[in-house]
């Protein structure tokens, strides 16, 4: 049976009469645990509220966020916000995956508030996720919102279910890019926002 993916799933497709905090304590028995211990007495509670904050972007709108900040302008030059923190959860392990993202747009008569672009990242991961989708999710919603001649977005994380399990490699980096309307048929512009975002501010 195939998996309906959990971005087009509005309601679970099933849910028990057990609370978020008694599946947590079942999970505990299972690894072996004494969930009645002192150590582990509000850790239900504690994991519940954890996973509420780590995956609040499912209750967000993007494309409200950024048509909230919309204003007309002029401009036509690169538009580019980098370095952009970024934490996660792994879809596949529930594990954390954490980098920075790089955002670039070329205006095509509309620009958005600048804090908006951070706070789109931020919406996007936090959501159960693959880097892979993220990086997609925040270049085609910039696009469809403003319109604009392209759209480019890169995205250098590390993955613990690399670094704690599997493979074990503690200093590898995964690299995805979407690159849209004039990033993907202008070699000059996509080359401008790679080299641009390689340089480091004076000072820092």
């Amino acid at each position: 049976m195939k998996q309906m993916p959990i971005e087009q799933m509005k309601e679970p497709l099933s849910l028990t009469s057990a609370s978020f905090e008694d599946l947590v304590r079942e999970m505990l028995v299972r690894l072996g645990e004494d969930p009645q211990r002192e150590g582990l007495m509000l850790t239900p509670e504690r994991v519940r509220k954890s996973l509420q904050f780590l995956t609040r972007g499912y209750t967000e709108d993007s494309e409200a966020l950024l048509k909230g900040a919309l204003f007309t302008v002029s401009y036509d030059e690169m538009v580019i916000v980098k370095d952009i923190e970024m934490f996660s959860l792994c879809e596949h392990h529930l594990l954390p995956f954490f980098g920075k993202v790089h955002v670039a747009y070329i205006p095509n008569g509309k620009v958005i508030g600048l804090s908006k672009v951070p706070r789109l990242v931020e919406l996007f991961s936090r959501r159960l996720q693959i880097q892979e989708r993220l990086t997609t999710q925040i270049a085609e919603t910039i696009q469809k919102v403003i319109e604009p001649q392209g759209v480019g977005v890169v995205i250098e994380a590390r993955h613990l279910c690399m670094m704690m399990r599997g493979v074990e490699k503690q200093h590898s980096a995964a690299v995805t890019s979407s690159m849209l309307g004039s990033f993907r048929s202008e070699e000059e512009t996509r080359q401008e926002f790679l080299s641009l975002i390689r340089q480091r501010p004076n000072g820092m």
